[in-house]
C-alpha cells in the first residue's frame, strides 16, 4: 500500500505553508485581556491571499474552476492554519463549498464562483440550540403554498456569523428528512445575538422566526447534512493537530534553551518523558485524522461513481469519532504539558502560548467533546458487532 500524498495534495500543503508562513499568532489582542471579541472581523488580508493562492477553491468542482480535491487536502491545509491560529473561516467555507458543489445543483454555480474568488464568506451552523443537542433538530422547516421553505428555530455558537454572507444550517422537515438551508444573515426574521468563543472570536446565536428560503437556497439531497457534519468534524481535528504541533514546538524550543542547575531543561529525564508522551499523542492524532479523512474521501468517491464501497467493520462515523476523541484529548494534554514545562512564562500574555491553550480548549469542545464521541462510538460498536 502507498501511504504517500498525491502531488496535488502535497502542492496544496506547500501553498498553505507559503500563505500562512507570514501570519503571526499574536496579531490581535489577547483573549485574556479583552472583555469581548479580539476583533470585529475575520482576517480579510489573509482571506484575500488564500483566494489568490486558489486555496478557497480547493474543494470546488473542476468545472467551476476548482481543484476538485477532497477532505485529505483540506485537512493538510487546515493543519497549517492551526499552527498559526489563522483567523479565517477556511473550514466552514470549504466544507460548505464542497457540499454545495456535490449536492446543490446548477443553481449554486454563482455561489461557488464567489467562494472561489474570496468574495463570498459562508459559515456553517452545527452546534444545535445548546451545543449538546442534535443540530438537525434545532430548526424546523416546512413548505408553504408558494413552495418556499419556512424556517423556525435557533442555532448557537455559529462561527463567523456576524461577518458571513451566508449561513448554511440543517433543518428538520416534517417528513423526517434533514435539509440544508443557505440563509443570508440579513434576511427578515433572522436575528443574531453576539457570542464570544473561548479563543476570543465573534460567534453568534442565530434565531430564525418564519424565515423564508427559496427552492434554490435549500438542499434536500440525502446525505448532504451527514457529509457537512463529517467535513466539519475532521476539519476541526486537523486544526487541533496544527495547534498541538505548534505548542509542542514552542515547548521544545523553550526547554532546549532554558537552563536549571546549569543544564537545559530538555536534558532532564522527567521533562523528556513528558515531551515523549505528547509526541505520541500528536502522532496518534495525525494517524486517526488521516484515517477519518480518507474514509470520508473514499465514501464521497463511491457516491460520485455510483459504486459500492468495500465492506468494512464499522461505518465512516466510527473513524470520525475515534479521530475526534484523539483530537480533543490529545490537544488538551499537549497544551497542558506545554504550560507546565514553560512554568510561569507560559502564562505571560506577551507570549503566544496562552493563545494556543485558548484555541485548544475551543477545538476540544467544538462539535462535541471526547466523551460525546466515545458514546457515539459505543453505539456504533453495539450496532455493528465485530466478529
Amino acid at each position: 500500500m502507498d501511504f504517500t500524498f498525491t502531488e496535488e495534495q502535497q502542492a496544496a500543503a506547500e501553498a498553505a505553508r507559503a500563505v500562512f508562513g507570514g501570519v503571526s499568532a499574536d496579531g490581535v489582542p489577547s483573549p485574556a485581556l479583552v472583555p469581548g471579541a479580539v476583533a470585529e472581523d475575520l482576517d480579510r488580508p489573509l482571506w484575500g491571499r488564500l483566494a489568490d493562492a486558489d486555496l478557497l477553491s480547493l474543494l470546488l468542482p473542476v468545472e467551476r474552476g476548482g481543484a476538485g480535491l477532497g477532505p485529505i487536502a483540506l485537512c493538510l491545509v487546515l493543519r497549517e492554519a492551526g499552527r498559526v491560529l489563522a483567523r479565517v473561516p477556511l473550514l466552514e467555507t470549504s466544507a460548505a463549498a464542497f457540499v454545495l458543489g456535490a449536492y446543490g445543483g446548477a443553481a449554486t454555480g454563482p455561489l461557488l464562483d464567489g467562494i472561489g474568488r474570496g468574495e463570498l464568506v459562508v459559515t456553517a451552523a452545527a452546534q444545535g440550540r445548546t451545543g449538546h443537542d442534535a443540530p438537525e433538530l434545532a430548526v424546523t422547516a416546512r413548505q408553504d403554498s408558494d413552495d418556499h421553505w419556512i424556517l423556525d428555530g435557533q442555532q448557537t455558537a455559529v462561527p463567523w456569523a456576524p461577518t458571513a454572507d451566508r449561513i448554511l444550517l440543517p433543518a428538520h422537515a416534517g417528513d423526517g428528512r434533514t435539509i440544508l438551508a443557505l440563509v443570508p444573515p440579513g434576511r427578515p426574521g433572522v436575528t443574531l445575538e453576539d457570542q464570544v468563543s473561548t479563543n476570543g472570536e465573534r460567534y453568534a446565536r442565530v434565531t430564525l422566526d418564519a424565515v423564508r428560503a427559496g427552492q434554490d437556497e435549500v438542499i434536500t439531497a440525502d446525505g448532504a447534512w451527514a457529509r457537512l457534519r463529517e467535513l466539519l468534524t475532521v476539519g476541526t481535528c486537523a486544526l487541533a493537530l496544527g495547534v498541538g504541533e505548534a505548542a509542542a514546538r514552542m515547548t521544545g524550543d523553550y526547554t532546549s534553551k532554558r537552563e536549571q542547575f546549569g543544564f537545559p531543561l530538555a536534558t532532564f529525564q522527567a521533562v523528556a518523558v513528558q515531551c515523549a508522551d505528547r509526541y505520541i499523542d500528536l502522532r496518534a492524532m495525525e494517524a486517526t485524522l488521516l484515517q477519518a479523512a480518507w474514509r470520508v474521501e473514499t465514501a464521497t468517491a463511491h457516491e460520485e461513481t455510483g459504486t459500492l464501497p468495500e465492506a468494512g467493520a464499522l461505518p465512516v462515523a466510527a473513524d470520525i469519532a475515534v479521530a475526534k476523541v484523539w483530537a480533543s484529548e490529545g490537544v488538551r494534554r499537549v497544551v497542558q504539558t506545554a504550560q507546565h514545562l514553560h512554568g510561569g512564562f507560559g502564562a505571560d500574555t506577551e507570549y503566544a502560548l496562552h493563545r494556543y491553550h485558548a484555541w485548544a480548549k475551543q477545538l476540544e469542545l467544538s462539535l462535541g467533546p471526547a466523551a460525546a464521541h466515545e458514546e457515539a462510538l459505543g453505539d456504533l460498536l453495539a450496532a455493528h458487532p465485530l466478529s
